[in-house]
């Protein structure tokens, strides 16, 4: 009475399980080895998925890694110690590296910078470019719709109120995201020690950038014939920097007629001369500012205002008697002030 039903169900039933012992055996023969060490690299990485790596998040990155594609030190987010694990994890030596930040190479805000017209179009600087190169009559300057803004997955970048992007060097991991948005190509990657940097990336003559921007390049040279190393080069009337060479002194930034060049450090130890002092005059001759003072073989003096702290005395004085004073006490030391 019941064969009608049961022969259907019991039909249906060895079919499942034909196919299911089937799928099984395939999925047994078929199946891809993972690597464990995909799952170790996965675990070490930061877990941003920004692809600053250039792969499809930090699984592609971590796959990439273990099947030698990639590079152990690729996760720029990560730096040098997140390299390190993963270079134990891959049998591998690893350098220290270079830690690299985001530098907007751009000043003109609004105060600074003039406009060609009102733009009232879609608020990003990708949109804002592609109508007559944007509003303002800079060719090269920040648009300030906050394209940067947008795609940094750490929040390290905010809009400053002149419409100028401000970079938090403390969150900033170098991943290079800000600058493959910026249109106008502005977002420098540099060594995070770096503190002096140009603030422009206009190549116009300085007539043109004039008229644009009150804080641009004007390719003057200034800068070039003041370095005491030797770390800048005028190359189509822009100044090109030689990290390798820079100091850091401040001077570039100091003699720049329009303040194109930026100097991070917010304060800057002055020199003190101790009475270690023989009056060779050194110090007088090398000071650019003409903050020092003295006659020969007499201990000299120097004007702490006229003094913008690059150094240069410290570093010639053959007796050692010049020291550099900061705030709250801090001293590299010459040999002693008196």
């Amino acid at each position: 009475m019941h064969s009608p039903i049961l022969i259907p169900i019991l039909t249906v039933g060895g079919l499942g399980l034909i196919f299911g012992v089937g799928l099984a055996l395939a999925a047994k023969r078929f199946a891809v080895k993972v690597d464990p060490r995909v799952e170790e690299v996965l675990e070490a990485l930061p877990g941003a998925n920004c692809g600053a790596c250039g792969y499809p998040g930090c699984s592609g990155f971590a796959e990439a890694v273990v099947e030698e594609k990639a590079s152990v030190d690729g996760c720029v987010p990560g730096g040098a110690a997140v390299a390190k694990k993963v270079g134990r994890i891959m049998g591998k030596e690893v350098g220290e590296g270079i830690r690299k930040i985001a530098f907007v190479q751009c000043r003109g805000g609004k105060d600074e910078a003039k406009v060609k017209f009102i733009y009232q179009g879609l608020q990003s600087c990708g949109a804002a470019s592609l109508l007559s190169g944007g509003a303002k009559a800079c060719k090269y300057g920040c648009l300030g719709y906050g394209d940067c803004v947008r795609v940094c997955p750490f929040g390290a970048i905010r809009m400053g109120d002149k419409g100028i992007p401000i970079v938090d060097d403390g969150k900033c991991t170098g991943c290079g995201l800000c600058s493959q948005a910026c249109p106008r190509g502005i977002i420098a990657l540099l060594p995070a020690s770096q503190k002096v940097f140009v603030g422009c990336v206009s190549k116009d003559k300085a007539a043109i950038v004039k008229k644009a921007c009150s804080v641009g390049c004007i390719g003057c040279g200034i800068c070039a014939k003041k370095c005491p190393q030797g770390a800048i080069t005028i190359k189509e009337n822009y100044p090109w920097f030689d990290y390798e060479k820079c100091t850091g002194c401040g001077i570039c930034a100091w003699v720049c007629p329009t303040k194109a060049i930026v100097d991070k450090v917010k304060a800057r130890p002055k020199a003190s001369i101790g009475t270690a002092c023989t009056g060779c005059g050194i110090c007088k001759e090398v000071c650019p500012t003409k903050a020092i003072s003295g006659e020969k073989k007499e201990r000299h003096q120097v004007d702490m205002e006229k003094c913008i702290g690059c150094g240069l005395c410290f570093e010639r004085c053959p007796v050692k008697a010049i020291d550099m004073v900061g705030a709250l006490g801090w001293v590299e030391e010459g040999k002693g002030v008196a």
